[in-house]
């Protein structure tokens, strides 16, 4: 932060801890024994920029990936205009689809479109309906989402609190609910 940022008050939000992306497998084997496998699904929103710049970014991530032939990965927008990255490998594979999702925000950030990066999502199973671990890139922070199957665009918040109180020691969560955004149309939700 210069001189000018400290006297106006400004402040530059603290760089993400990509390495906590790491202690997901973790978490993943505590979801597991309390019935919540993870699904293979992962993936990466960011803000796509104008331009073909992010776009050579991009398939070369996704060309990283693919040389792993049990690998899948779909480059998709949602509904907002955001760009999704999905990668999907086996169910039993996460400590490789955590390295995947690992390597795609390290590479983007290094080359400095680390603002357009927002979450990464590591999808499950709550009683046969997803959900999903998301990762904050902003705030190096987790907190889970999960649907309520009864009604369109509702989510299941007690279930969401349970996974938190699951999980809280193995992964950084994120203190503010307000901060728990629903991520409607996430690859694999």
């Amino acid at each position: 932060m210069g001189f000018l940022d400290a006297l106006f008050g400004r402040s530059r939000p603290p760089r993400a801890d990509l390495d906590v992306l790491f202690a997901v497998p973790q978490a993943a084997t505590t979801l597991r024994a309390e019935g919540c496998p993870f699904t293979g699904h992962g993936a990466v929103c960011f803000r796509d920029s104008e331009g073909g710049a992010d776009d050579e970014l991009i398939e070369s991530a996704r060309q990283m990936i693919l040389t792993d032939p049990s690998a899948t990965v779909d480059l998709r927008q949602d509904e907002f205009g955001f760009s999704w990255l999905e990668v999907v490998r086996p169910d039993d594979d996460l400590t490789a689809l955590v390295t995947d999702l690992h390597a795609v925000n390290s590479t983007m950030a290094a080359q400095g479109f680390d603002t357009a990066l927002l979450c990464s999502t590591f999808t499950f199973e709550h009683d046969g309906r997803p959900g999903a671990l998301v990762y904050l890139f902003k705030r190096g922070t987790f907190y889970p989402f999960v649907p309520d199957p009864s009604a369109a665009r509702r989510r299941d918040n007690p279930t969401e609190l349970r996974i938190r109180a699951l999980i809280e020691d193995e992964v950084p969560i994120e203190p503010d609910l307000g901060r728990w955004l629903a991520i409607w149309g996430a690859p694999g939700l």
